[in-house]
């Protein structure tokens, strides 16, 4: 016999509910829109930025805010996800 004094671990959840959970829609509010970034060169004229960043030409950058967190995939900070939206005016 064996006898384990703690909490049990959280029931895993069902990959069913989990990929509806992660493929419904998001609500989001649009914060910001600006244009993409442009090279910025320091005195030396090499890029000042660490990473090689580069922007398409002809995209904007949408800053989001999603008001209910609950609603958004648990590892969305470690994992890679597509991302599509519709837009519905107001």
């Amino acid at each position: 016999m064996e006898i384990i004094v703690g909490t049990i671990s959280p029931l895993k959840e069902n990959p069913k509910e989990q990929q509806y959970a992660s493929s419904r829609p998001v609500e989001a509010r649009i914060l910001n829109v600006r244009p993409p970034r442009k090279g910025i060169a320091g005195p030396s004229g090499m890029e000042r930025r660490g990473k090689g960043v580069s922007d398409p030409l002809r995209g904007r950058v949408l800053t989001i805010m999603v008001p209910d967190s609950e609603v958004l995939p648990k590892d969305i900070d470690t994992a890679n996800y597509k991302v599509v939206m519709r837009f519905q005016k107001m």
